[in-house]
């Protein structure tokens, strides 16, 4: 019997106080001017076996306390949008960069260049400095290379392989709305495929998905658990549950596949006593000495630093065969878009 994959968050006294509503006092020096807090207040959406590896890094570095709200990119999305004239925390850390392009449509995020920068590629920065990079990611089926011996299957190599009626009821994906990752699924079939084309895929695709979860690091998860025999997710994600032991192997979509840049921002007007604690943070997660731990910690995350250490056994998006994956667009029609995708897929929701 395969061992229930545990999974643990961690919640300080001042998450809950932003789960709710508590405002803090902010304090200041003889001088006027705001004295600045020992702690950050942060929304995540990295998993939470994988947060208190960069967080408790960070405080043995600078001796600042992280407390950490998780939650997927749609809903900190969402959060902060309600949020937006009170923000109850200070940085956005993980999920694909077009839901921050989103954010800072919105206004909702306070522009901040690190010195980090000049170590990583252009080509995964955002030009006005509203978010910052820190991982890259490339989507993959999540296998479960048991059930697939047993019914004599051939492992899914393309998205239209995915459409095969022997994987009906078999596919785990997450839901566009709440997650970061099956919106990157949703907007790399719509500039694959085109709009309209891509609806008619989501819904014959509907057919063979088990369940849409919120988290869209779930689904290889429910492979390893033997709930789903395909997930689809990150290829870091997708690989987790094979280290741990559990009888998932990972394919790629080798008619093409979308990627993540995936992000951290500081939120506008965030409280005033952590600006400098959350410049710190995105300064860190951006150096050698933040991304080295994607090669420590088993998260199989891609570091964007050029000086930084690749993971033993990740797999580098230059030898898939990526699309050309407009993270503007994709942004700019990110709400418009899900909002499509529900209605299409309305008749067979499974949010869990």
């Amino acid at each position: 019997m395969r061992a229930k994959i545990i999974s643990t968050l961690v919640i300080t006294l001042a998450t809950i106080c932003l789960l709710s509503g508590c405002v803090k006092k902010t304090e200041h020096t003889a001088d006027g001017k705001v004295k600045q807090s020992k702690e950050l207040t942060m929304y995540c959406a990295l998993p939470e076996t994988e947060i208190p590896s960069y967080l408790e890094a960070f405080k043995e570095e600078t001796g600042i306390t992280v407390n950490f709200v998780r939650l997927s990119a749609g809903e900190i999305l969402s959060k902060i949008q309600v949020e937006k004239n009170n923000p109850q925390a200070s940085i956005w850390y993980g999920g694909n960069c077009d839901s921050f392009i989103a954010a800072t449509n919105s206004d909702l995020l306070e522009a901040y260049r690190s010195p980090e920068l000049v170590n990583i590629p252009e080509t995964y920065q955002d030009p006005i400095g509203s978010w910052s990079p820190v991982y890259v990611g490339a989507l993959a089926f999540a296998v479960d290379k048991d059930w697939f011996s047993s019914k004599g299957l051939e492992y899914p190599h393309s998205w239209q392989d995915l459409l095969k009626p022997e994987f009906k009821g078999q596919i785990s994906m997450a839901h566009p709305g709440s997650s970061g990752t099956a919106y990157t699924i949703l907007a790399t079939m719509v500039q694959m495929l085109g709009e309209e084309e891509a609806m008619t895929y989501m819904a014959e695709l509907n057919t063979n998905i088990r369940q849409y979860t919120k988290s869209g690091s779930a689904p290889p998860k429910n492979v390893g658990l033997g709930e789903a025999a395909i997930g689809l997710a990150f290829s870091h994600d997708c690989l987790k549950p094979a280290v741990q032991g559990y009888p998932v192997e990972v394919s790629f979509a080798d008619d093409g596949t979308g990627y993540e840049i995936g992000a951290i921002a500081i939120i506008k007007n965030g409280p005033e006593d952590e600006v400098e604690n959350a410049k710190k943070f995105i300064d860190w997660a951006l150096s050698k000495k933040g991304q080295d731990i994607y090669s420590t910690n088993k998260s199989f995350r891609l570091p964007v630093n050029s000086n930084a250490v690749v993971p033993q056994g990740a797999i580098n998006i230059s030898d898939l065969p990526v699309i050309e994956y407009d993270f503007l667009w994709a942004g700019e029609n990110r709400k418009r878009l899900i909002e499509k995708f529900t209605e299409v897929i309305a008749a067979k929701e499974n949010l869990k």
